[in-house]
């Protein structure tokens, strides 16, 4: 019976993770942007929110996995 190396395992869940941020920030802030176009009756604000949320989950991305 063979173990997967730690090391393999250790790559998954970053990998895990960082799909984690990408489509957390996707939901949360495209979430709040579209609320907000409801609320005011704009058309743009989710895109806006879109686009926050992924240079937010890039930014934590690279916070954790790049800086180390």
């Amino acid at each position: 019976m063979t173990h997967e190396p730690s090391n393999n395992r250790r790559e998954e869940n970053a990998l895990w993770s960082i799909f984690g941020y990408m489509v957390s920030g996707l939901l949360f802030w495209g979430g709040i942007g579209w609320a907000a176009d409801r609320f005011f009756n704009t058309s743009f604000l989710t895109l806006i929110g879109l686009l926050v949320g992924m240079g937010g989950a890039l930014y934590l991305v690279w916070m954790r996995f790049v800086r180390e």
